[in-house]
């Protein structure tokens, strides 16, 4: 059995090639290494692959279907996304249409006001309060209604350097696609404000709308919350960079630590919840008529 999660990786070709390890969504280099030995592998075995990049595989089992069954519970045992199978001994399963689909199931608005406060899957993540660039305070919560990409940085991070670029290309995409129903959101952790708009302006990034988390120095680690207390930054971003995708209702659908090379991997999953929400509303007019 062989398993990772790697936080930096690179474009994936969608392919139809059972043998084109490229092809593999969202994963970096090492997993791509490790299918090579998947495909010589002795049967039964399965590779299984989730959204952000984690994966696993087994190989040697009595059958098809628990070779897979088996490689998507370790696959799961790294992730809190859902992992599917990628191939099936010599065979690739791995649906194309239903990946971008893997955020969800999406909580109700019901089910949502009765989710637990925190920063995993399916909680409500905590009301931050911060600035905009004229300085006037804003609720995290403030955003209901919209979907939330939520991304917490510093330009003394050199992965978060990195990956800007990505988020840059990101923006412009979503913005092209759905418009202002995705709000990006992008705060500086453990430096001042000032520090952080010098460094993307000075890189190319004056285009980039960035956020006030209210940090001060490399000494404040903690973020302001709407209801006036404080909560420590690693409470919400163990490592930097971390970006975290909120629903309509502000329940995480997605986070991931580390950075990520290519943002546009994960347009689809953008597009698939901004519809589904849509979708969800429809239906509840049309229930009330």
């Amino acid at each position: 059995m062989f398993l990772s999660w790697l936080t930096l990786v690179s474009p994936a070709v969608f392919s139809n090639e059972l043998n084109d390890p490229d092809g593999i969504p969202h994963v970096g280099k090492r997993a791509r290494d490790s299918y090579v030995s998947y495909l010589y592998a002795d049967e039964h075995k399965a590779f299984a692959v989730g959204p952000g990049g984690a994966w696993a595989w087994q190989e040697g089992l009595e059958s098809a279907e628990v070779a897979e069954a088996t490689a998507i519970e370790t696959c799961q045992e790294y992730t809190q996304q859902r992992c599917v199978a990628y191939a099936v001994n010599d065979k690739l399963v791995f649906d194309k249409k239903a990946w971008p689909t893997l955020w969800g199931p999406y909580l109700t608005k019901v089910e949502a006001k009765q989710a637990k406060q925190g920063n995993k899957r399916g909680q409500r993540f905590f009301d931050l309060l911060f600035k905009d660039v004229k300085g006037k305070s804003i609720k995290l919560s403030d955003y209901r209604g919209k979907v939330v990409f939520l991304h917490f940085w510093g330009s003394w991070c050199p992965s978060c350097m990195i990956e800007f670029p990505a988020l840059e290309r990101m923006q412009k995409q979503l913005e092209e696609k759905v418009g202002e129903k995705v709000a990006l959101v992008i705060l500086q952790a453990r430096e001042d404000y000032k520090e952080s708009r010098r460094w993307a302006d000075q890189n190319g990034f004056k285009n980039m709308e960035l956020f006030d988390s209210g940090s001060s120095s490399s000494n404040d680690v903690d973020f302001q919350l709407a209801d006036g207390s404080v909560i420590p930054d690693r409470a919400v971003s163990k490592l930097f960079p971390s970006s975290y995708v909120l629903d309509k209702n502000g329940i995480v659908v997605f986070s991931h630590r580390g950075a990520i090379r290519n943002w546009l991997e994960y347009l689809a999953f953008f597009e698939d919840l901004v519809s589904a929400d849509a979708s969800k509303q429809k239906a509840l007019q049309l229930s009330e008529k």
